[in-house]
């Protein structure tokens, strides 16, 4: 009665070794438990104190502390081979699996691109008593799973990025920057589009592309929500009717939208394009056109359709792989949500009518597009930088 519980003695390195241990996050539970027994019982906490704070029976609590007798920390801490604990591994195996991992499939002969963590697994096994690796070759993929996680490399997937192929990205962009920050200015604190100030007027637009809109038709009639369908239902089965592609501009100044369908996108549609822009707008004014790189933009068929035009036209290229600053891209990012998602027509007729309808509609109550992002920096004095095109520029 009354008697004080025996303590084990810890050496300070061991005291912290454990401490470690408890705080580590990557190995097993058993151990971090079995470390906090050490750790009471060093500091006087009898069997049953220390079996309810570790939530062990009293005799996991006694056999841990018998094996610390016998053996020492390590001994108390981890099973000895055999008994269900697999040496840990090193940070030079850890190493060589990570070198596998960054690396893809096809350097070692596979077909495939990317890694899963059956076949790296599998890959590992096959190579690691070559390389010197001899236990790996019954490493589980749970455990390269593990390995991997901590390293913050994921084999498995592939992130896009854009090359920077334009040695002129930052001019062009400050460029288009520019264009913006100027049509900034025309616009009231309320958004009302203040008049020119010079003595020309300047129309600007965003233009592009979207080619390739496909016409499919259904196979039968969808199935309209009633009280056994909650949504629209659709037979899976389509027919393929071909594609048209859509030419388009919006007006920066107003949001008037400004469309063109054709069987093609080549350089008579898109001079063809340039011709509604020039019946629209007033003659002596100026067309600004902020679009993209395209070939057909500069093609000689269309520098020769410019010559018959001088003076009218002002182009302001993005850099390549810039469509981004493109602002017509959202507009047509709007436009796939709004309408061409899920479009079942019966012929490229009715699709290219129904563009011209969801224009049609878009322009009763006009939005205008404005640019806000990384325009601080912006000189709104300096003078943008246009192309007319007139002449065929030398090689």
């Amino acid at each position: 009665m009354g008697r004080k519980s025996s303590v084990i003695i810890l050496a300070p390195e061991e005291r912290i070794y454990l401490e470690t241990q408890t705080r580590a996050r990557t190995i097993q539970a058993q151990t971090v438990s079995r470390a906090r027994i050490l750790l009471l019982k060093a500091d006087g906490y009898s069997i049953n104190e220390i079996a309810d704070k570790v939530g062990l029976n009293r005799k996991s609590v006694m056999l841990c502390l018998h094996k610390y007798a016998e053996g020492g920390v390590e001994n108390a801490l981890f099973d000895a081979p055999g008994r269900g604990r697999n040496a840990e591994i090193t940070d030079d195996e850890k190493a060589w699996i990570i070198n596998i991992a960054c690396q893809k499939p096809t350097d070692f002969g596979y077909a495939a691109e990317t890694w899963t963590y059956a076949k790296l697994t599998s890959h590992i096994n096959k190579s690691a008593e070559e390389a010197g690796y001899t236990r790996l070759s019954t490493i589980h993929k749970s455990t390269v799973h593990v390995i991997l996680d901590e390293a913050e490399i994921k084999p498995f997937r592939i992130k896009y990025y854009c090359e920077n192929r334009d040695p002129e990205f930052n001019d062009k962009m400050h460029n288009v920057l520019l264009v913006y920050k100027q049509l900034s200015m025309q616009f009231d604190e309320e958004g009302t589009l203040i008049p020119w100030y010079r003595d020309e007027t300047i129309h600007v637009l965003s233009y592009d592309e979207k080619p390739g809109i496909q016409a499919i038709a259904t196979t039968s009639e969808d199935l309209l929500p009633d009280k056994n369908h909650t949504c629209i239902s659709r037979d899976y089965e389509y027919k393929r009717l071909g594609t048209i592609s859509l030419l388009a501009g919006i007006d920066l100044q107003t949001g008037e939208a400004v469309p063109l369908v054709s069987k093609t996108h080549n350089s008579k549609d898109y001079i063809a394009f340039l011709n509604i822009l020039d019946a629209k707008y007033p003659k002596g004014d100026k067309i600004r056109i902020v679009l993209d790189n395209l070939k057909v933009h500069t093609s000689e068929e269309t520098r020769k359709y410019l010559a018959t035009v001088p003076n009218r036209f002002e182009f302001v290229f993005t850099p390549k792989h810039g469509s981004w600053l493109n602002m017509v891209e959202g507009f047509f990012s709007k436009m796939t949500k709004q309408m061409l998602r899920g479009i079942r027509v019966n012929s490229k007729e009715e699709l290219a009518e129904r563009i011209y309808r969801y224009f049609d509609e878009i322009n009763e109550e006009p939005v205008v597009f404005h640019w806000k992002y990384n325009l601080d920096d912006i000189d709104v004095s300096e003078e943008v930088i246009v192309d007319t095109l007139p002449v065929k520029k030398s090689s």
